[in-house]
């Protein structure tokens, strides 16, 4: 067997990126979907050097390169960062090879995937927030947003803070802790594998992003009154309506596509001038007849309604990003001059 058909499709794609200049690899890595590039660059940190005849073997299959001497390439974690940071920028690249140093290292707490929130209730109770928080933070977002609402107000406080500011855990204790709630999810939960471990500001800012908007504002509220810096910089990265003005008017059209008249009235109700301004060059002429009814029509309304309707806009916004069908200008604006 040769040693190019030793190596699967997501290796063979790893081994090519490694042949390519850092720039040419990024534009070829900047048309697939996150999932495909975060595969990609697993395997090239794994892989961190292609042998001469493994390089020659992959090029000739995807008649890409002419190859004629090539040494082996540099592959290695940083340059799947740097590759990653090129294709993405800094802050999805820092998402990516936080979750692939889980992936690498294994996965203890995977056992938990088909718990649903009640069970994960049963299985946490009576840990020690951080224990519970390092099983969340390792979760699919979804899923930890669930249980995380579903816990008792301080506990789930606790918890929040513990995602954001815990660091990375020794091998050797989440593989005793995996072990023992393995044993005790075995009447909760139908036995699977395992799952691993990263903590920090984004896999909290993860869960909240999928939570409801009641949940969110209370635990950010919750949050603020104990340690406000935090609670800040947890806020600064979450997108939200207001985010609206960081997006090019094709991706306004996108995240406004389908919302009611009615919807987007309540939404800009108080907004600064920017944001109606993104709203009202980004719909058709006939949306903007409505919208001005709407809103000539809306008198006094409560801050509750005016905050979830600006929520299930920015949850779309959410969504569409991280779907990579739109993208966000970080930093274009100025978001202390926002109020809500």
């Amino acid at each position: 067997m040769s040693a190019e058909t030793e190596l699967n499709g997501v290796q063979k794609a790893a081994a090519l990126l490694m042949q390519l200049s850092q720039a040419s690899a990024a534009a070829v890595m900047g048309h697939l979907s996150e999932p495909e590039a975060e595969a990609v660059a697993a395997e090239i940190v794994k892989m961190r050097r292609v042998q001469a005849d493994v390089a020659d073997s992959v090029v000739d299959e995807f008649h890409e390169l002419v190859v004629s001497g090539r040494h082996a390439a540099l592959g290695g974690r940083d340059y799947a960062a740097g590759l990653l940071e090129a294709s993405f920028g800094a802050e999805r690249a820092a998402g990516v090879m936080n979750r692939l140093s889980t992936k690498i290292a294994g996965k203890p707490f995977e056992f938990l995937d088909d718990a649903d929130p009640g069970q994960l209730a049963a299985l946490l109770e009576g840990e020690m927030p951080a224990t519970i928080a390092l099983v969340l933070a390792h979760m699919r977002p979804d899923r930890a947003s669930a249980a995380l609402a579903g816990l008792p107000g301080d506990v789930r406080t606790d918890v929040a803070q513990a995602i954001a500011t815990m660091g990375p855990a020794t091998p050797e204790f989440v593989g005793i802790l995996a072990q023992a709630l393995k044993q005790r999810a075995l009447t909760v939960v139908g036995p699977r594998d395992k799952m691993a471990v990263i903590g920090g500001i984004q896999p909290l800012v993860d869960i909240l992003n999928r939570s409801d908007a009641v949940t969110e504002r209370a635990l950010l509220d919750e949050l603020t009154q104990r340690d406000p810096v935090l609670a800040e910089e947890v806020r600064s990265r979450m997108l939200t309506f207001m985010d609206l003005v960081k997006l090019d008017s094709q991706d306004i059209q996108k995240a406004l596509r389908g919302k009611e008249a009615g919807t987007l009235a309540l939404a800009m109700k108080g907004a600064p001038a920017p944001v109606q301004d993104a709203i009202r060059s980004n719909i058709s002429e006939r949306n903007r007849v409505l919208l001005d009814a709407e809103i000539e029509a809306l008198g006094p309304v409560r801050a509750s309604d005016v905050e979830q309707a600006r929520a299930d806009i920015g949850r779309i916004i959410r969504e569409l990003e991280e779907a990579g069908e739109i993208a966000v200008h970080r930093g274009d604006a100025d978001e202390d001059d926002y109020v809500y």
